[in-house]
């Protein structure tokens, strides 16, 4: 038993160098114009949507998410801080998302990802990653700047956000003293 744990205990400490001497290397790309590996890219995208679910899994999601001045507040929250990322209905890509790795989601269109989700996970999901954002993919976390009620607001404007066409979009993320 000794011997095979000490076999064990060796060949975990080779693994450990030559992974260390991998990273050390410079042989891992950080570049935003060359994808993960496909398995790597499978891998990050599993731990994010495990880690999201179960920190988002107590959230409370507020029983007027569908109020009328939710969705006007949280139009004009997108507009001047989410398009440039996730776009406007109209616009199907831009400079800026083009050169961006990972991609960040068109929220404008319906997401296949949350397939699955009934409308209260959805809700809670979003809330969770636009207060605390998602590291190293440029998502900020608004959290720090923004209170609960103000990104509950968002996530009511992206519960909508894919059935809106263009003239509506510009509607809802007017601010009012601008009209």
């Amino acid at each position: 038993m000794q011997r095979c744990l000490r076999g064990f205990g060796f060949a975990l400490v080779v693994v450990a160098v030559v992974a260390g001497w991998v990273l050390y290397s410079g042989r891992v790309s950080v570049a935003a114009d060359e994808p993960h590996a496909q398995w790597l890219y499978h891998l990050l995208e599993w731990v994010r949507e495990r880690s999201i679910a179960q920190a988002s899994r107590t959230i409370e999601v507020p029983k007027d998410l569908d109020a009328p001045q939710r969705l006007l507040a949280g139009g004009a929250d997108y507009d001047a801080m989410c398009v440039g990322c996730h776009l406007a209905p109209g616009i199907a890509e831009s400079d800026f998302t083009l050169g961006l790795y990972p991609t960040p989601p068109k929220l404008t269109e319906p997401r296949a990802t949350l397939q699955g989700l009934s409308e209260e996970a959805a809700a809670r999901r979003d809330f969770w990653i636009i207060k605390h954002g998602i590291k190293a993919s440029g998502m900020p976390a608004w959290g720090k700047t923004h209170d609960d009620e103000r990104i509950w607001n968002m996530v009511a404007f992206l519960k909508r956000l894919p059935d809106l066409n263009e003239n509506q979009y510009r509607i809802l993320t007017s601010r009012q003293g601008d009209r």
